[in-house]
């Protein structure tokens, strides 16, 4: 485990961040065949770092229902961060309608774990098998503890991607304003003004209008 958590943070993506992630939730947690970490974005399910096909088929299935227990985990309902489900070959009063059909694809017990920080919520690190009693007491404790490294390197991951995004972005504003100085002969506050206009008027993101200029030379 301790391994696992500096090989999250060394990771130089948030892709390759997630994708450890899943891959040591199949090596560390005893009885999981596969894991994903399911996003809600309005309702719409995002799957991602998906180990399986049968983790995409499980959120699918979710999010054409309405219901199921890893939305539950993202959404955060009644405080919730952990579920285990030890026998989806049984009746689940509380997902009537998903329990039948994740036992159809496949599943036979799941566990899903709350990705959180004290800023903010990530979304869920599912666990799956295909046989049923196969999550112990250990293996949801196993799942929690990769669960809370998990999420620090989450967030560590998008935030470092987000700082890269934002340099880039006014690196490319910088040198668009450049151009427009140069080819119009206007001063700094003008040339940014004339992309803000253009942003505004034509509802694109600051930064493409700035990639646009770099690319042409101007705007059209």
């Amino acid at each position: 485990m301790a391994s696992m958590a500096r090989e999250l943070l060394a990771q130089d993506s948030v892709d390759a961040t997630l994708e450890r992630i899943t891959a040591s939730a199949t090596d560390l947690v005893d009885g999981c065949d596969a894991a994903g970490i399911l996003v809600l974005r309005d309702r719409k399910a995002e799957t991602l770092a998906p180990t399986d096909q049968l983790v995409l088929e499980s959120d699918r299935l979710q999010e054409r229902l309405g219901e199921g227990p890893c939305f539950d985990v993202a959404r955060r309902v009644e405080g919730e961060r952990v579920f285990r489900i030890a026998d989806l070959t049984g009746e689940q009063r509380r997902w009537p309608a998903y329990a039948p059909g994740a036992h159809a694809l496949g599943v036979g017990s799941m566990m899903g774990f709350l990705l959180f920080t004290e800023d903010e919520d990530l979304g869920a690190l599912n666990l799956y098998s295909r046989k049923a009693g196969a999550f112990t007491e250990t293996s949801e404790l196993a799942g929690w503890l990769l669960a809370s490294h998990a999420a620090v390197a989450f967030s560590s991951a998008r935030t470092h991607a987000q700082m890269e995004q934002a340099v880039a972005t006014r690196h490319a504003i910088g040198e668009a304003m450049g151009i427009l100085m140069g080819s119009h002969r206007i001063s700094e506050d003008q040339a940014f003004d004339v992309l803000r206009r253009y942003s505004q008027e034509n509802n694109v993101k600051l930064r493409e209008v700035a990639r646009l200029i770099c690319e042409q030379g101007g705007l059209a």
